[in-house]
This record gives structure tokens, sequence and C-alpha cells, in this order.
């Protein structure tokens, strides 16, 4: 287990990790990475463990998501199933098993004092909190040609999913309005999104 997290994680959370896996009784999966969700817990039908995490060439990430995980497992075998998914026993549970995680021998000290400011009120995914998302962002692998939604000129065209077109709007309190091309719908969007300028053509902004 050990090898197998080792590629994945800062060097010195291995061991705390591991241990955790270990007395939880984790059954990890590692997987190819999934664009609705860095990782998920479940309960499997003999009352195993089953944790699966989306392979992250960002060791940041990847802990973060095994914590959150964790912390899933141990609020239903602390409170059992009538809990919400993300609510206040969830919450602290994570915060509990990730403070011995933040200091400065795991997390660069830029990126500790955006991770322990999210720890405070911990959200359902880190891609819902922007702040910690571009963060993290900064250790990701990045294509040369993506860029976040809050980062494309308002009017301009951009792909999301490398196949959907949207032209960007204003911002609505939190979020960024953009119109889907040709459909006309408009849908919110995370200012923190990933996304690829379209391909500029004649008329393209038109």
């Amino acid at each position: 287990m050990i090898d197998k997290l080792a590629p994945y994680l800062p060097e010195a959370a291995l061991m705390p990790c591991y241990e955790l896996i270990k007395v939880h009784g984790v059954h990890l999966k590692i997987v190819n990475e999934r664009k609705t969700r860095h990782g998920d817990y479940r309960l499997l039908p003999g009352g195993g463990h089953q944790i699966t995490i989306n392979a992250s060439s960002n060791p940041y990430r990847f802990l973060i998501t095994l914590i959150h995980e964790i912390a899933h497992l141990v609020a239903f075998v602390e409170h059992g199933r009538r809990i919400q998914p993300h609510g206040a026993e969830w919450k602290q549970c994570f915060r509990n098993l990730m403070v011995p995680f933040l200091h400065t021998e795991i997390f660069p000290d830029r990126l500790l004092r955006v991770v322990a400011r999210h720890f405070k009120s911990p959200k359902a995914s880190s891609s819902t909190d922007p702040d910690l998302d571009k963060a993290l962002s900064e250790f990701d692998s990045w294509q040369a040609s993506e860029l976040f939604v809050s980062d494309v000129l308002i009017g301009e065209l951009f792909l999301f999913r490398k196949d959907r077109l949207f032209k960007r709007g204003l911002l609505r309190r939190k979020r960024i309005e953009c119109v889907e091309i040709p459909s006309g719908k408009r849908y919110l969007f995370q200012p923190n999104a990933r996304v690829i300028l379209a391909p500029k053509s004649d008329g393209n902004n038109t």
C-alpha cells in the first residue's frame, strides 16, 4: 500500500495517510481522472469501506481528497446514515483528521495559509472554494491552452470540456454568467472553472 500511495502524496504525509487507511480498514482504489468528482466513499455490501480517488499529479489535491473521503467514513461510523453528507458531523471529522497535516513540512507556506482558511468551514469539494482551488491549481498539470473562466474577457468565446462553446458574460455575485452557443441557454460558472479560448475566426464574436 505504501508503494501504491507514494507517487501521489507529499512525502511527509505518506506514513500518516497509510496509518489512517490501515486503522479504518479502507479498501483504496486509485482511478483515472473523472470529470465529475475528485473522489468518493461507499460502504461495501459486506460492511467494508471503499474509497476511490482520482490519480493526480498534484500531491496536495490528492491528500485533501483522501482525507475528505476518510472523513465521510468516520462520520458514517460515528453518526450513522441519517446525517447530511457534508453536514456538521462530516465537517468536524474532516477538520479533526486534517489538523495533523496542516504544517509546512507538508504544504508550501503560501498554500498552507489558504488550506488553513478553508478548514474553518470545509466545503463539499475543493473545487467549490475558488480560493482554494486556484491555490491548488498552481501545482496541477495544466494544458498550455487552459485558463480560468474568470480570466476570459467579457464577450470572448471559450470551450468548456473541449466541445461546448460559450460566450463569457458578467459576474453575478460569486459566479460568472455565460451564454451557450448556439442554444442561447445561460449558465453560471464558478470563476475557477477551467476553459480554453475558442479559436478566433472572422465574425466569431458577433
